[in-house]
């Protein structure tokens, strides 16, 4: 049972360092030195991150994880990979004093409408596809 514990604590703490590196890229995103590749790729991984419905939805299985274990974690990675170490500081910086004030991750409800989009359209193909038709 002990094993259990720790590997849920663990989950826990990189869920909480993942939110945490989402927070310090929305406020490097918005930092005058920040380069633009960097910059669009922290966009949307914020983006993504704050947004109500995923991609690939929980609910299926094993899949429905790999946006949040994989996907999220590869964009942070870019984007750090490839922003200056002192806006990253400067971030890190702001994102702390930000999570201390805040308890609530803002939601960017547009990308949430254009997932909802994605998933009538690809719902429509497939019926028009697998024979529904007119």
């Amino acid at each position: 049972e002990s094993v259990q514990m720790s590997w849920l604590q663990s989950l826990k703490e990189w869920a909480k360092r993942l939110k945490k590196q989402i927070i310090m890229l929305w406020f490097a995103s918005k930092h005058p030195q920040m380069p633009w590749f960097p910059k669009v790729i922290a966009v949307v991984a914020v983006a993504y991150a704050f947004s109500p419905i995923d991609l690939i939805p929980d609910f299926i299985p094993i899949l429905g994880l790999l946006d949040e274990a994989i996907i999220l974690p590869m964009l942070i990675w870019l984007a750090v990979r490839f922003t200056p170490q002192q806006v990253i500081l400067d971030a890190e910086q702001q994102a702390e004093e930000w999570l201390d004030q805040q308890e609530r991750r803002p939601q960017n409800y547009l990308v949430a409408v254009l997932i909802i989009l994605v998933w009538i359209t690809l719902a429509v193909m497939a019926y028009f596809y697998f024979g529904g038709g007119l």
